[in-house]
């Protein structure tokens, strides 16, 4: 056993099993992607990592474990994909899980091949864990998948934690203890204590609050357009270019890679991001400004470069000076776990209204971006709204911060 000092949880115990796999490869890479991506552009102090963001989210699945009364042989199992969730991460973990998608047709939950190819699924035989039911728990498809993989999860728990302690905003909070203190185990998968309802409305509360401010703020969602655009450059027209192997560089071999391209769009782009030399933000709206239901469909990066080429085309600039950025419409939060008080289980959303009203301050938080260089910002403002069938802002809409 092995203590491991760490900022958010005071310590965390590391056993034998968690010792081999940290020094595995495929885990010590995580050390080299960070965890917001291109946050560190908006929060200075926000590098930090998915190295640390995995032994967090191993802590708080081991004190589920517990709570939930798993035997030894569960929580060896919960605990280890708890540390392996996120080795399927590429560079700049969620800003090329686009291009991951799109390119190797795998999301980072689906940790197979990785576990398979390496040294992981040695180890783990190893120790006595079947990698293949590690792997279920960490793509959801196993029944204790949602310690790490659900509506009360402790991947949620910690990077919210986390992400405001390293970002210094102060929304972030969560009563990790108090909740995981409050769950229990069901037959219909993790419920909660009626006096976990206070702890599981503060997680919630913190998801929606640390959306516009640290997930969706403009200049990393700018960043983030110009990146994956820059990489599906270089995986559509550098000849030889493996997206696989792109998505197994950490954050930095990465970086080098597009900074010294072929393609003279990828050098730009990536030396423009690292530089933060960044675009200028053309239109922002809401969705209650534009067709929000013609985006439901999840365009995804190809009908992103679609608009932008039509936007490009008609304020009469090079089609590469624009960037259309439609994030996914947010779902409706519902916590998926039911509540047992004195007298029944009750679905947590008739013991809290809270709930519809976050739903409808999600909804309002989302936007949709139009971003290109400085001088070409008026012309293309012109043309997105053209293209996009922007509706006018009334005087209330301008008196909104966005």
């Amino acid at each position: 056993m092995k203590i491991i000092k760490d900022p958010v949880h005071g310590y965390v115990e590391a056993d034998a099993t968690a010792l081999r796999l940290l020094d595995s490869e495929v885990v010590q890479r995580l050390r080299h992607v960070t965890q917001l991506g291109f946050a560190n552009l908006v929060y200075p102090g926000a590098n930090h990592t998915r190295f640390e963001h995995s032994l967090g989210t191993m802590h708080l699945a081991a004190l589920m474990a517990g709570q939930l009364g798993l035997d030894d042989g569960e929580t060896k199992l919960v605990t280890t994909a708890a540390l392996l969730h996120d080795i399927g991460h590429g560079p700049f973990s969620h800003v090329t899980e686009p291009v991951m998608e799109e390119f190797t047709g795998r999301s980072h939950h689906q940790i197979d091949r990785l576990v398979r190819e390496g040294t992981t699924a040695g180890i783990l035989e190893g120790e006595g864990l079947d990698p293949a039911e590690v792997c279920a728990v960490v793509a959801g498809k196993h029944r204790l998948a949602s310690i790490i993989h659900g509506s009360l999860d402790v991947d949620r728990m910690d990077y919210l934690m986390r992400d405001a302690h390293y970002t210094g905003v102060p929304y972030g909070t969560v009563d990790a203890h108090r909740l995981i203190r409050s769950t229990i185990f069901t037959e219909s998968g993790i419920a909660l204590h009626e006096g976990g309802i206070n702890a599981a409305e503060s997680l919630l509360i913190a998801r929606t609050l640390m959306r516009p401010a640290v997930y969706f703020h403009h200049v990393s969602r700018i960043a983030t357009s110009m990146f994956v655009h820059a990489l599906r450059e270089e995986v559509r027209n550098v000849p030889g270019t493996d997206a696989r192997e792109l998505m197994r560089m950490d954050d930095a071999a990465c970086m080098e890679r597009l900074k010294h391209s072929p393609s003279p769009i990828t050098r730009d782009l990536a030396r423009r991001v690292y530089a933060r030399d960044l675009y200028k933000r053309a239109l922002y709206i809401g969705e209650d400004r534009v067709n929000a239901a013609a985006f439901r469909q999840e365009p995804g990066p190809a009908r992103e470069r679609e608009i932008a080429r039509e936007i490009a085309e008609t304020a009469g600039v090079t089609e590469d000076c624009v960037l259309v950025d439609i994030p996914r419409l947010p779902r409706a939060l519902s916590m998926e776990v039911r509540v047992r008080n004195s007298h029944a289980m009750v679905e947590i959303e008739e013991v809290s209204p809270l709930i519809n009203t976050l739903n409808d301050t999600r909804r309002q938080q989302w936007r949709l971006g139009v971003y290109t260089v400085e001088e070409h910002r008026n012309a293309v403002e012109q043309a997105a709204t053209e293209v996009l069938r922007v509706k006018r802002a009334t005087k209330q809409d301008k008196l909104v911060v966005t």
